[in-house]
């Protein structure tokens, strides 16, 4: 469980004031007083998650193969993984208390998952664990030359459903719950807790993925209070090519969600933030906002930054209009040489996310993204 190669903590302390710059976060490192205010906080924050834990095969090759290849691997590594449990594995690192529904079956690789999770700190004692069948796993093709990883899932049988987990468990799985987080997989059983959740009032992150169908989740997105999703997806959800204009649409469809945050690689990622406001001021067009954004971005800068417009009503090339604010950050840039791989980024960014809107930190949003292009720092091994 121990971490790869680049936080020197099993958490990230959250960043003084002095230690801003231009908006963007210069220093980890808070005077030891509030750093430890900060963690004994954090660890009275429970965060529940449900969805999908896998074991990953990670191998490395110098390039993907063509069609009929018989090539190498250079390195083979065997880590737990799954999008719940890398990002339920981010969130305990930095110190938030957390817990997890998930299935897995009683076989060798359900026991070494199952093993890694309790070592990362995450509260298992709701797993669901069957009685034969199989726990899901991946194969994960890394190509050293263009840093990319290729996916091949195998999903554990039985499939994890509601009936899995009785009402009396559920209940006791959100007791004392601040924010429950849903990757989308097994979705019958993601919309059975994420309704319980709701009737509780508990706020509902949902990792909205381009591969889910929108049956899978338009209802989960009824339920959200948050909603992080890939580059890909506000495109393909409104059929909109503009990303800003895009994911003001997703906010006007949904109503209930405070925020949208869609991760963009490289180039980092952009949220828009709701608020509730009756003004009557004319409406910005909020592609020109995203455009003015980025001219503000320094580039030069090899720590992530975060810039913010002011909050005003924004209108985009959707039907509706929205009282908020938008935000750029960008990414930390890694020298080519440290980068292995991408493996876990995704999930490591929504494991920031669930730490940061634990205290409402908007600009930590997007110091995670320093965690998006390190080496596997969510997935737990």
């Amino acid at each position: 469980m121990s971490l790869i190669r680049y936080l020197p903590s099993p958490y990230l302390p959250l960043p003084s004031a002095a230690a801003r710059r231009r908006g963007f976060l210069q220093s980890a490192a808070p005077p030891g007083a509030r750093a430890a205010a900060v963690h004994v906080l954090a660890a009275n924050r429970v965060v529940l998650g449900c969805g999908l834990v896998t074991l990953d095969y990670l191998a490395t090759v110098d390039a993907y193969p063509r069609p009929d290849d018989k090539i190498r691997s250079g390195e083979l590594q065997i880590s737990g993984g799954g999008n719940a449990g890398n990002a339920l594995t981010g969130a305990a690192r930095l110190g938030l208390n957390t817990r997890l529904i998930s299935k897995v079956a009683n076989d060798e690789i359900g026991g070494t998952v199952l093993s890694e999770l309790e070592e990362a700190g995450i509260d298992v004692s709701h797993l669901i664990i069957s009685d034969g069948g199989n726990t899901t796993f991946v194969y994960v093709i890394i190509d050293k030359k263009t840093k990319t990883r290729t996916c091949i899932i195998t999903s554990g049988y039985p499939p994890m459903v509601p009936c899995d987990i009785s009402m009396s468990n559920l209940s006791a799985a959100l007791q004392d719950v601040n924010l429950l987080y849903l990757d989308g997989y097994s979705h019958e059983m993601a919309l059975s807790v994420g309704k319980q959740a709701d009737l509780m009032k508990i706020p509902i992150l949902v990792d909205a993925e381009p591969e889910r169908t929108k049956t899978e989740l338009e209802h989960l997105l009824d339920l959200s209070s948050y909603i992080v999703c890939s580059g890909k997806f506000p495109e393909k959800w409104t059929s909109i090519s503009c990303i800003p204009s895009a994911l003001l649409e997703i906010l006007v469809q949904y109503p209930r969600a405070r925020f949208v945050i869609a991760t963009l690689g490289e180039n980092g990622c952009m949220m828009l933030e709701r608020i509730e406001d009756d003004s009557g001021i004319d409406a910005v067009d909020i592609g020109n906002v995203a455009e003015s954004l980025r001219l503000k971005v320094h580039k030069d800068d090899n720590l992530p930054t975060c810039v913010s417009s002011k909050f005003m009503r924004l209108s985009g090339r959707g039907h509706g209009t929205i009282h908020g604010r938008l935000l750029i950050g960008t990414a930390e840039k890694i020298p080519a040489p440290e980068l292995v791989d991408t493996t876990g980024c995704g999930d490591a960014f929504i494991g920031a996310v669930l730490y940061g809107e634990a205290y409402q930190l908007v600009p930590f949003l997007f110091m995670i993204l320093s965690f998006a292009y390190r080496k596997k720092i969510a997935t737990y091994e």
